[in-house]
């Protein structure tokens, strides 16, 4: 008779809670996502987040923090709100040398040449150090600046909304780096 108390209470507690968030957990593969962060000094909201692939690899889980949700692509790119992107690393197959790379194609895409030289190298400098898995890269935008830090620490800043709106649109915009991610991460 236990037993049954015992399942009977499962049954109407656990979808009870389930529904109001209160069991919830925001999970990409293995990466448990926090739902909301404080990162320079601002609070942000998980907007959605996903796996970056590639040839079947998982490379990283890719999220976007937002202060509102938002599935309007142009409207995040362009905002100059407080927002951030978060790679966590997920896989040893992800060097600096192939991020870097990934984000030199990513700005060709994003800008159509329009980002100068002196950006994209103060910003992909930020992932010259060693890369492991496990790894997490936060890119705040704050105040008209894009910050990049590594496991907590900050590793470099670039001045300007153009600069942010080139960087966001890496994941975001027309061009991706990962459709599938794009898509995951804009909560659709």
């Amino acid at each position: 008779m236990k037993q049954i108390k015992l399942i009977l209470f499962l049954l109407v507690i656990v979808p009870v809670l389930s529904a109001n968030g209160l069991m919830a957990q925001t999970k990409v593969g293995d990466v448990v996502l926090k739902k909301e962060l404080s990162l320079s000094g601002e609070k942000m909201f998980l907007n959605g987040a996903g796996m970056r692939e590639k040839m079947w690899i998982d490379l990283y889980v890719g999220s976007l923090y937002l202060q509102s949700k938002s599935n309007d692509s142009e409207e995040i790119i362009n905002s100059d709100a407080p927002m951030a992107i978060r790679l966590e690393i997920v896989s040893g197959m992800v060097s600096q040398s192939k991020m870097t790379s990934a984000i030199t194609e990513g700005f060709s895409k994003s800008t159509s040449g329009k980002t100068t030289n002196t950006q994209k190298s103060v910003f992909i400098a930020c992932f010259n150090d060693e890369i492991i898995k496990g790894d997490i890269f936060d890119i705040v935008y704050k105040n008209s600046k894009t910050i990049v830090y590594k496991n907590g620490k900050e590793k470099g800043t670039v001045a300007g909304l153009e600069f942010k709106k080139a960087t966001f649109a890496i994941w975001l915009g027309k061009k991706p780096a990962d459709s599938d991610l794009k898509k995951d991460m804009l909560g659709k």
